[in-house]
């Protein structure tokens, strides 16, 4: 006699068949009905022997129903019924399960490395806006270059401002909220742009305003990915969410100039800030659903922390911090002024590149924005690779400071190499010069698995707080290099001299400051003090 039982979770019945083994599913003896209270969990599991799993496959019937009839039964209300099906000469087991929501069974570090780089997309979404959006403003408001680098170079103020508070938050309330709250602080700010871009004072503080939001991310994602992410995934998930920046330039530069062209350069700040309230609110639910906040990662990796804090408590906390041990680290300050050199070229460029394809190259402003996509295109195909490489590097045995090396060496020689063939006055045409340009300013992608990697290499419990001190640093070229880069511009109008050979110089002695002193080795700051 051979027994079978469908077993039905989140069910409003149940069948149980008992047959003979020669008719295990066709004999209709004995039937039974039963209504169980409901359940939120959906899942269905058919236990029967070998031979009888055989007849399911052919016959795709369960008590005279099809299975897909029983699998619809199942999304009912019912409970945890179970019963066996045994034979003498053994059993086995077919399982029909369906979970909702699908990523319910993803483990809990990649759902937030990949909201984390959906928000870094619209964080540089937010950040290219103005690059495309200030040649019109420039022309409607009567701008001079160097008016529009302080326009520009506004954002970075807040940016610069908000990294060591950014990294100090993340440490004690989680890189979790203050994601969140960065968020929401940038996208409401990006809104209020056209509404007070007539009056200088107000757009300035706009923008400082979406610079602190911005500003307090990267120590954010530092934290999670600290707490989260094992050594030998690391490169990989910087990459992923650091490389979120890249999308985002990319989406940017496609989006605004058609948005420019049809609807006025005031829609790419309102369409592009619904889409981070928008995140920000799809945060907010996902949160809130139990197959999003339940326990995937183990509680050592846990980004849960202590939920209120005392204003003298919150003193004592900034006070444990090793300062003074940061500061004597030779390591420290290599990542200090890799920084900042990686970031002189990289926000210059961000900012002036639409301007210099359009001027220099004699663009329009649609194609000078799809010109201006293809370094941050191309920079998504090397991070890939770059992330690939590293990790594979060190998962051989290769030692982490050597492959941190290799990487930003690569980050900053190839930008540098581009750069001075195009400043030199060699009759290139207009393409190759931008093909040129392009690739070097890709190939700096390999920072992420150089410099951006070494904060959490050297101390996972402090990663987001040197972040902040490196980020601080370098957000100071977006201060001083964007308006310079403008002042220079009215003062020598060469592109050169005012975009390229600073960023050059830069770009070389970071890579001499890089190779002599940096280190990814594990460091107890705490005991240093």
């Amino acid at each position: 006699m051979a027994k079978l039982t469908l077993r039905a979770e989140c069910s409003s019945c149940l069948f149980s068949h008992s047959t003979s083994s020669q008719s295990p599913l066709s004999s209709p003896r004995r039937r039974r009905l039963l209504r169980f209270p409901p359940k939120n969990n959906l899942e269905l599991r058919v236990i029967c022997s070998i031979q009888e799993r055989e007849n399911v496959r052919e016959t795709k019937r369960v008590n005279g129903l099809p299975v897909d009839k029983v699998q619809r039964a199942g999304s009912g209300s019912g409970t945890d019924s179970e019963g066996e099906l045994s034979q003498e000469s053994g059993s086995g087991e077919v399982g029909f399960d369906w979970d909702w929501p699908p990523w319910k069974n993803i483990p809990q570090r990649y759902k937030l490395i990949g909201t984390t780089s959906l928000a870094f997309v619209i964080c540089n979404m937010d950040k290219v806006n103005l690059s495309i959006a200030i040649i019109p403003m420039s022309h409607q408001f009567g701008w001079s270059s160097s008016e529009a680098g302080l326009v520009q170079s506004s954002f970075f103020w807040g940016y610069a401002l908000s990294q060591l508070p950014g990294g100090w938050l993340a440490k004690i309330f989680s890189g979790r909220k203050v994601l969140q709250f960065g968020v929401l602080t940038w996208s409401l700010a990006t809104g209020l742009v056209p509404l007070v871009a007539g009056f200088t004072p107000g757009l300035v503080l706009s923008r400082i305003l979406v610079g602190i939001g911005e500003g307090v991310s990267p120590s954010a994602a530092t934290d999670l990915i600290a707490r989260t992410i094992p050594l030998e995934e690391r490169s990989r998930a910087v990459a992923f969410v650091f490389g979120g920046l890249s999308v985002g330039s990319v989406a940017g530069f496609l989006l605004a100039p058609p948005l420019i062209q049809n609807l006025g350069w005031e829609s790419v700040f309102y369409i592009f800030s619904s889409l981070g309230i928008a995140w920000y609110l799809g945060f907010q639910f996902l949160e809130g659903q139990a197959s999003w906040v339940g326990e995937s990662i183990p509680r050592s990796q846990s980004t849960d922390v202590k939920k209120t804090w005392s204003t003298e408590e919150l003193g004592d906390s900034l006070k444990d911090v090793p300062w003074k041990a940061f500061f004597q680290s030779p390591a420290v300050w290599a990542m200090i002024y890799a920084h900042f050199c990686g970031s002189w070229g990289h926000y210059t460029c961000l900012a002036w590149l639409p301007t210099y394809f359009s001027e220099e190259l004699n663009l329009n402003l649609t194609e000078a924005a799809w010109v201006s996509i293809l370094p941050p295109l191309a920079s998504i195909f090397v991070t890939s690779i770059a992330s690939q490489f590293a990790d594979s590097l060190i998962s051989t045995g290769v030692q982490t400071t050597t492959v941190r090396k290799v990487c930003q060496t690569i980050a900053f020689l190839s930008p540098a190499a581009c750069m001075t063939l195009s400043s030199l006055d060699l009759g290139l045409p207009h393409w190759e010069v931008v093909g040129i340009l392009t690739g070097g300013l890709a190939l700096s992608s390999f920072a992420l698995s150089g410099l951006y990697c070494t904060h959490q290499d050297m101390s996972p419990e402090y990663a987001s707080i040197l972040l902040g001190i490196t980020n601080t640093v370098g957000a100071v070229p977006g201060i001083i290099g964007v308006a310079l880069t403008g002042f220079l511009l009215d003062s020598t109008h060469s592109w050169s001299i005012s975009l390229f050979i600073p960023s050059i110089f830069f770009y070389l002695t970071g890579t001499v400051v890089w190779l002599v002193f940096a280190s990814s080795k594990p460091q107890t700051f705490s005991k240093r003090d």
